[in-house]
């Protein structure tokens, strides 16, 4: 597949489409780009979005595969695990890997989208357009009709195939679902509970509140507050909490005494740093949190969804950047196959792909109940210190589901979140049965677990859960 007279039309600049832009055009492929909001360095568009995200190795990955992982660094803060916050106040740090060079990331988003966008048009054959919304796709044709915002003119971009990396909301997958010109599955899982940004400010001289090295979790149950550092001192921080469900939740904090009332008794100690609290929670919309699965990612040879487009999970895991420019890894990788045509090189790539994204999407809702109420069970406290003490004695041969999901990127989601799940099993099990403790000899507990994992591996097998 000779790539010099391929043109390649991409929609949506964000942080998947502007990697896929950069990695492209260095490909020498014919790039041209439509973004619908206006260009992120001339302009502030945060507006309530996540600002802030964890960046960790898999993402990492695709920064080394485009040569920009040192400039990508200035822009982290590192976090080495998370500080949760009880209600008293008291706080404890717990490290997210037993191997102390394992740890994530907290990243603007703005920064690091701003970063990729001018990497991107460092290269004559990439081409970004802002302000050009997307209304529809023909597929068949591979067309797109686009709409200006400022003129309100429209207009049809033609190319070689079409790649949209336009977010949950995409205009590509849309006109899947809505044409019925072939079988599309699509499904849309929303949580009970939504999200909304609020944030701690810097000290005066610019300095942290506090810890500055950790995500902050104050979990509360049924509901959650987190904190991630940004590089100008403060901190964005995250509520989690049910729509309409519980004594507080977002459908009747509908009161400036009432918000105060709710974050004084669940979360004091975050309250006395956030004197900015209740203007920012009227100020700030409250989004709902939702996974988006959906077969087939691609039409012939035409067109094709990546990123959130494709599938969009929810934050619990801290994978969602990351899993979005895995994507583009892994379709790089495919395109070194040479293979014959567009739609061999979408088939492919769909074929290695789903299995993962699908995994990452199951394993963020679980970890969405485990962040919010599991973390302060004194069981799952043991069995983090059994794995924190595993990877410590023994970094070759133990790896938490937490570390083989977020710092193993060379093996795929769907194997980490199966090998992962079976060891929490296997350690909560033999917890629970008193077969082993926090006190044993570390070398007997690795043994035992290795063996119960595999055993529960086995039995999966045999059931045909993989």
């Amino acid at each position: 597949m000779s790539n010099k007279q391929q043109n390649i039309l991409i929609i949506g600049a964000g942080l998947c489409g502007s990697l896929l832009a950069l990695r492209l055009g260095q490909r020498g492929y014919n790039v041209t780009v439509y973004e619908m909001r206006p260009d992120l360095r001339k302009t502030d568009i945060s507006a309530g979005r996540s600002i802030n995200l964890a960046f960790s190795d898999r993402g990492n990955k695709a920064m080394k595969l485009v040569g920009i992982e040192d400039k990508v660094k200035e822009l982290c803060i590192p976090m080495n695990g998370r500080m949760l916050h009880d209600k008293e106040g008291n706080t404890f740090l717990s490290n997210y890997s037993g191997r102390d060079y394992e740890y994530i990331n907290s990243i603007s988003r703005g920064e690091l989208n701003g970063l990729l966008l001018t990497e991107a048009e460092k290269h004559d054959n990439v081409k970004i357009h802002f302000n050009k919304r997307c209304q529809s796709v023909d597929f068949e044709k591979t067309t797109a009709l686009f709409q200006d915002y400022t003129t309100k003119d429209e207009f049809i971009e033609d190319a070689d195939c079409i790649i949209a990396t336009d977010g949950a909301g995409s205009a590509l997958r849309r006109s899947y679902y809505l044409e019925r010109k072939f079988l599309f599955s699509f499904s849309q899982d929303y949580l009970t509970h939504g999200y909304k940004e609020l944030s701690i400010l810097p000290t005066e001289n610019g300095g942290f509140k506090t810890y500055k090295n950790a995500l902050h979790i104050w979990p509360r149950g049924d509901f959650m507050v987190i904190a991630l550092p940004n590089l100008d001192g403060s901190f964005t921080v995250t509520l989690f909490l049910s729509y309409a469900e519980g004594k507080y939740n977002f459908n009747n904090l509908t009161k400036p005494e009432i918000v105060t009332e709710f974050f004084k008794k669940e979360f004091p100690d975050a309250l006395e740093l956030m004197p900015n609290l209740v203007e920012e929670f009227f100020d700030n919309p409250t989004a709902p949190l939702g996974t988006v699965k959906c077969s087939p990612w691609h039409y012939k040879g035409n067109t094709l969804l990546m990123g959130d487009s494709a599938h969009a999970i929810v934050p619990f895991y801290g994978q969602g950047m990351n899993a979005s420019f895995e994507d583009v890894v892994e379709l790089d990788k495919v395109l070194d196959q040479n293979l014959e045509n567009w739609e061999a090189t979408f088939e492919a790539y769909e074929k290695n792909r789903k299995k993962d994204t699908d995994a990452i999407a199951d394993l963020a809702v679980d970890n969405f109940h485990e962040m919010k109420s599991h973390v302060g069970q004194a069981i799952f406290q043991e069995k983090r210190k059994i794995e924190m003490a595993l990877e410590n004695q023994f970094p070759d041969d133990y790896s938490s589901k937490y570390s083989l999901v977020t710092f193993n990127e060379d093996i795929g989601y769907k194997e980490a979140m199966l090998r992962g799940r079976a060891q929490d099993k296997a350690i909560l099990n033999m917890l629970s049965d008193g077969v082993i403790s926090t006190d044993d000899d570390i070398k007997d507990i690795l043994d035992k677990v290795k063996t119960e994992t595999e055993a529960i591996l086995e039995d999966d097998k045999i059931a045909g859960l993989h």
